[in-house]
């Protein structure tokens, strides 16, 4: 016997009821924008910064919109600390770029036989920033920063993340709207998947099932990404390397995301397939303890690292761990999210950062007992001036993990 709400329908129904869960999901406006350049500049200007590199990123588009991808080519822009906005690409891609931008700036273009790292010395040159010191997209590939110090020797070059962490760690209501339409739309593709399960149904049926139903209702590409275990390999964080097939008294964890508008949802849940066994209860029990503990101790001033305390200390009381060891929690309890699915900061040990309202963290203190099983209840919350506040309600109990009869 299944759990509520977990078998009973079938992929093809599930998708023929998919209701569209994007039709008011509004995008960031141009104002919000030009908010986040001018406190870039702020920033910059605080810390002695000339000027900003954002390479084709997230960070690229969280502060102008563009979304491109990385590749052999220099594409990005360049936020002066005192000095307009401006882009620099291929220039067989400056028209592409400019039917893209949504803050328009000059464009600054290269040919293929041209080095792109002299360009864009010199265009700081011609806009008056003859040396000095230049913030690298922290996500920016090395060969990127290594061309540019061979050609600037009177340049330094330092990680963009004191800017670009600085700015998106913090969430704007809008940002915050979204990343809880995201969260919405993915929690009801939990649920829809729990309610496909039946037995012998593969794994990669059910990833392919996840993110068609995320296309349907109305994700930007599907699935951002999917893990679906069964039995044992759930035990392991990020899965193994072979499908498996459901069968009765299988813990099940699946856990996934979408975008919407570019802001992610990333959502686990853990549940038996049939009856638990007390083992099962007793763990899934433990994990819901630890998750709400992390929860309880996220408040404002409180340090990250102290949140991961919280839940790995319920843990280790239970006689797990200590530590890191397995059986146990194996990693960290939590990381921030918004247009990346792990982006600054992080609820680890040792991190002292101090939440403040608008950050936004998964909660996910994962039990692994290697040989077994795994469970982890992966939801979000964020800060406000109060508390924490859930995107999503956790998980209920093993055998009703969405509620149902709650």
């Amino acid at each position: 016997m299944s759990g509520i709400g977990i078998g009973g329908s079938t992929i093809e129904a599930e998708l023929a009821s998919a209701q569209n869960m994007r039709e008011d999901a509004l995008a960031i406006s141009l104002d919000e924008y030009k908010a986040r350049i001018k406190k870039a500049k702020d920033i910059m200007r605080t810390q002695n910064i000339d000027a900003l590199y954002l390479d084709s990123t997230t960070s690229l588009t969280y502060f102008t919109g563009i979304k491109s991808h990385q590749s052999e080519r220099l594409l990005g822009a360049i936020i002066p600390a005192n000095g307009d906005l401006y882009y620099i690409c291929p220039q067989f891609e400056a028209e592409t770029v400019k039917e893209k931008m949504k803050l328009i700036g000059d464009l600054v273009g290269w040919e293929e036989h041209e080095s792109p790292y002299e360009i864009l010395i010199q265009s700081l040159r011609d806009r008056n920033i003859k040396s000095g010191t230049v913030a690298i997209d922290e996500k920016a590939q090395f060969f990127v920063v290594d061309g540019l110090q061979k050609v600037a020797s009177d340049f330094s070059f330092i990680n963009g993340n004191v800017v670009t962490s600085a700015c998106r760690v913090i969430k704007s209501k809008s940002e915050i709207t979204l990343l809880q339409q995201a969260k919405n739309l993915t929690l009801e593709v939990h649920k829809a998947a729990a309610r496909i399960l039946h037995k012998g149904i593969t794994t990669t049926e059910v990833k392919k099932f996840i993110d068609d139903m995320h296309r349907a209702m109305g994700a930007d590409n599907g699935s951002t990404f999917c893990i679906v275990l069964f039995g044992e390999p759930t035990a392991y964080p990020h899965g193994v390397s072979y499908p498996q097939n459901l069968k009765e008294g299988d813990m099940v964890l699946i856990d996934t995301g979408c975008s919407i508008h570019g802001y992610q949802s990333d959502i686990t849940r853990t549940y038996c397939f049939g009856n638990p066994t007390e083992k099962q209860i007793e763990i899934w029990n433990l994990e819901k303890k630890a998750q709400k503990a992390a929860f309880d101790a996220a408040q404002i001033g409180t340090a990250c690292g102290d949140v991961d305390k919280a839940a790995r200390d319920v843990i280790t009381a239970a006689g797990l761990g200590p530590d890191y060891q397995v059986p146990g929690l194996p990693h960290r309890t939590g990381h921030g999210i918004g247009m990346d699915v792990h982006e600054d900061t992080y609820l680890v040990r040792g991190n002292k950062t101090p939440l403040a309202s608008g950050m936004c963290f998964s909660n996910e203190p994962m039990i692994c007992i290697y040989g077994e099983f795994g469970v982890r209840l992966e939801d979000h919350f964020y800060m406000t001036d109060e508390g924490p506040k859930w995107f999503t309600d956790p998980s209920h109990s093993i055998t009703d993990p969405f509620g149902l009869e709650a």
